[in-house]
C-alpha cells in the first residue's frame, strides 16, 4: 500500500450510514467511493477495484449477500465487510460462506469500523471453499453485541473442523452452540451426536464413549458401538467434561491425538474421523492448575474457545426470546400465544434470570398455563420471576440513599450538591452502560440516551478511559 491512498468502497441503500463512514475515513485518510445500489458497484468494479469493499445485506435489488457471492466468483481477494441492521445467526454465516472478511452488526463502533478496513486491506481475504450446511438453522435468537460475537464465531469457522471448547454459564445454550458449528461445517450431513458426560455413572462412561465388546465386563451381553462410533464422518459434543477420571481423560486425549481407540474388551484398534466440540461444567484452567485435569488434554480441546453470554448480560435479547417461546408454548399446548405488557416486560428485563436461557424457556410455559388472560400482567408473574413488589421498590431506595447523602454533604462541605454529585452519578451509570453492553461504546451511548462523541468526551473528562 506504500505511496498509494488506501480506497474503501462503500455500498449501502442508507444515505445516513454512507455519510458516517465516509466522514470517518476520510479523517483515517483513507479514499471513498459510495454507491446506493449493489448494481451500481457492479459497474464501476470492472473499471477500478478498491482495497477494501464495504455493503450493507439488505439493500433494493441484489442483496449484499448476493453481491458477496458474486465478487467471491469474480474477485476472490477483495477483502468484504458486511454490516447489517439485521443481525443473526443465519446472515453472519451467510456472509462467512460467502468469503466475506468480516461481519459488522449495527449499530456499530466508527473506530471500530475504520480498523477494520485497515486490518481487511493488511490482509488478503483467504476464504476457502466451503460445502453448505444441509441441516436446518439451528434456533438463535440475538441482538446483543455478546450474542453478535457468538454469530460472528460460528461464521468463522463454517468451513472449518477444528476442535471448539465453549465455554458459559448452565443453560446459556452451549449445545445450540455446538449444533450450528456442526449444522454450519463440512461435516453437515454426517451425523451430530450429543453427550452430557456427567449424566453417565462414571463406571458406565468408558463403555458409552467407546463401546465395548460382548462380555467384556458383567451385562456386557452384545457388542455396543460407542458415541465416537456413531459419530464418523461428524461431530462429537461432550457436555460437562469437567468431571471425567484421569484414566477416561488419558483415552480421549489419545482419541484426539491420534483418532484412534479400543472398544472396552476389544483386541483390535478402531480408526474414526470426528470432530470433538467440547463444554465444561467447571473452569477447566483452575482444574488444571489444580491437578485434576490434564494439561495436554485442555490444549487439545482448548483449540477455538466461544463463551456463551448470561442472560444478564443481553437484557436486550429478553423480548425476543420471550415472544419466541411464547410462541413455542402456544404452539406446544395448542393455546394462543400470550404477550406482556410494558410493566411486565420490565420486571422481566430486570430479573436476574440465574438459570440463563434455559429458565426463559420454562417461565414461557409456565406464564402460559398460570396468567389468566392473554396479555401478561406484572400481578401475573410470580415472586421467584421478579414479580415480588417488595423487591421492586428495593429498587427505588437509591433515592432515599441519595437524600441522606445530600443532608451529609450540606453539613460538612461548602461545596455545591450538584459538583459533587453529578460527576459520580455520571461514573456509575457509564460504568454500567459499559459493563452491559460488553464495552461497546455505541450501545452503551445509545443506553444512557446520549451520542458517542458525548459519552466519549465524558469518559476522558471522569477519567475512565
Amino acid at each position: 500500500m506504500t505511496g498509494k491512498k488506501l480506497q474503501a468502497w462503500i455500498v449501502d441503500d442508507d444515505q445516513s450510514v454512507r455519510w458516517v463512514l465516509e466522514q470517518a475515513l476520510a479523517q483515517a485518510d483513507i479514499g471513498t467511493r459510495s454507491f446506493e445500489r449493489a448494481e451500481h458497484l457492479l459497474s464501476a468494479i470492472s473499471d477500478a477495484e478498491p482495497d477494501v469493499l464495504i455493503t450493507d445485506v439488505r439493500m433494493p435489488g441484489m442483496s449484499g449477500i448476493a453481491l458477496l457471492e458474486r465478487l467471491h466468483e469474480s474477485k476472490p481477494d477483495l477483502p468484504i465487510i458486511v454490516i447489517t441492521a439485521h443481525s443473526d445467526l443465519e446472515n453472519a454465516v451467510a456472509a462467512y460462506k460467502g468469503g466475506a472478511f468480516e461481519y459488522l452488526p449495527k449499530p456499530f463502533d466508527i473506530d471500530e469500523a475504520v480498523e477494520l478496513v485497515r486490518r481487511a486491506a493488511r490482509k488478503t481475504n483467504g476464504a476457502s471453499e466451503t460445502t453448505a450446511a444441509n441441516g436446518a438453522l439451528t434456533s438463535m435468537i440475538g441482538q446483543a453485541p455478546a450474542m453478535q460475537e457468538v454469530f460472528r464465531s460460528i461464521g468463522r469457522l463454517s468451513g472449518s473442523s477444528m476442535t471448539v471448547l465453549i465455554t458459559g454459564e448452565s443453560g446459556t445454550g452451549k449445545e445450540l452452540v455446538a449444533q450450528a458449528l456442526h449444522e454450519h461445517s463440512p461435516r453437515a450431513d454426517k451425523p451430530f451426536i450429543a453427550l452430557n458426560t456427567s449424566a453417565i455413572a462414571a463406571e458406565l462412561l468408558e463403555s458409552e464413549l467407546f463401546g465395548h465388546e460382548k462380555g467384556a465386563f458383567t451385562g456386557a451381553e452384545a457388542r455396543r458401538i460407542g458415541r465416537f462410533e456413531q459419530a464418523d464422518g461428524g461431530t462429537l459434543f461432550l457436555d460437562e467434561i469437567g468431571d471425567m477420571s484421569p484414566a477416561l481423560q488419558t483415552r480421549l486425549l489419545r482419541v484426539l491425538a491420534e483418532s484412534e481407540f479400543y472398544r472396552v474388551g476389544g483386541q483390535g484398534s478402531i480408526r474414526v474421523d470426528v470432530r470433538v466440540i467440547a463444554a465444561p461444567n467447571q473452569d477447566l484452567a483452575r482444574a488444571v492448575a489444580e491437578g485434576r485435569f490434564r494439561e495436554d488434554l485442555y490444549h487439545r480441546l482448548n483449540v477455538i474457545r466461544i463463551n456463551t453470554p448470561p442472560l444478564r448480560h443481553r437484557r436486550e435479547d429478553i423480548p425476543l426470546l420471550l415472544s419466541h417461546y411464547f410462541a413455542e408454548a402456544a404452539n406446544e399446548l395448542k393455546t394462543p400465544a400470550k404477550t406482556i405488557d410494558s410493566e411486565a416486560m420490565q420486571a422481566l428485563k430486570a430479573y436476574e434470570w440465574p438459570g440463563n436461557v434455559r429458565q426463559i424457556v420454562n417461565a414461557a410455559r409456565r406464564l402460559t398455563v398460570t396468567a389468566p388472560g392473554t396479555v401478561i400482567t406484572v400481578d401475573d408473574i410470580p415472586p421467584d420471576l421478579g414479580g415480588d413488589r417488595d423487591a421492586q421498590e428495593a429498587a427505588q431506595d437509591w433515592t432515599r440513599s441519595l437524600a441522606a447523602w445530600a443532608e451529609t454533604q450540606l453539613s460538612s462541605e461548602d461545596k455545591p450538591l450538584l459538583d459533587s454529585a453529578v460527576p459520580e452519578f455520571e461514573k456509575t451509570l457509564i460504568r454500567i452502560a459499559m459493563s452491559r453492553t460488553n464495552g461497546h461504546r455505541q450501545e452503551a451511548a445509545k443506553l444512557l440516551g446520549w451520542g458517542r462523541n458525548t459519552l466519549a468526551r465524558k469518559m476522558k473528562a471522569l477519567h475512565l478511559d
